[in-house]
């Protein structure tokens, strides 16, 4: 999972960082409205956790613009977003659901709660209506981001789980080589230049009892499947 984090308070981005890293969810960090747009251009997230204060603006600005984009209602269309704010009172929630949020939470908050309400964001997602996904013996919970074999869980570095997540969303179907290292590393990322090989080779050791294969085709991208 990526997730696009737009928060000018440096104490508060760093510790969501670091407690969403620990949930193996890659954070991309901006602080200004600019920059947020810039990102979301740059690469495909599947949340934003939304500020409204910020240097450039009110956040809402950004909500406003994204949802007229997607040319949907409001909280139905283009990327789930969470906003975040000290701003609390029911006339400020009232605002920012009606611009178009999918959830909205008061400053402070506990991460599990944060946790809970990225999970129900994505379900209402379209794409996201298999929560389960069976290919072999492997088993991919897509709501709770864990992987099993044969009902025993696999416990996989953080890397591994985003290629395995972002592959198995297409499976049976080739993942180009630039659109998974988008979803594997974050913007700030020094990246290898045989980094990505490196992780799929891992992980294919650790699903070569499922019978399941991640195919590399030269030049293009991976591709996951049942093994023949």
């Amino acid at each position: 999972m990526r997730i696009l984090l737009i928060e000018d308070e440096p104490e508060m981005a760093g510790a969501l960082c670091a407690a969403l890293g620990r949930h193996d969810i890659l954070v991309d960090h901006v602080t200004r409205l600019a920059e947020a747009r810039a990102a979301l251009a740059e690469a495909v997230h599947d949340a934003v956790l939304l500020d409204r204060r910020l240097p450039d603006g009110d956040g809402l600005a950004l909500l406003a613009g994204l949802r007229a984009a997607a040319g949907s209602p409001a909280g139905s269309g283009g990327v789930p977003v969470i906003v975040l704010t000290a701003r609390g009172e029911l006339v400020d929630r009232v605002a920012g659901l009606d611009a178009g949020a999918d959830d909205y939470l008061a400053k402070p908050f506990a991460v599990e709660e944060l946790l809970a309400r990225l999970r129900a964001v994505l379900r209402r997602r379209g794409d996201r209506a298999a929560r389960t996904v069976r290919i072999g013996r492997l088993t991919f919970d897509q709501e709770h981001r864990e992987a099993s074999i044969d009902g025993v869980p696999l416990d996989l570095p953080r890397r591994e789980l985003l290629v395995l997540e972002t592959l198995i969303r297409r499976a049976g179907r080739t993942e180009m080589r630039a659109a998974l290292e988008e979803a594997v590393y974050g913007f700030d990322d020094e990246v290898q230049s045989n980094a990505l090989d490196a992780h799929v080779s891992r992980l294919r050791r650790r699903i070569a009892a499922a019978d399941v294969e991640i195919h590399g085709i030269r030049g293009v991208g991976y591709l996951l499947r049942g093994a023949p």
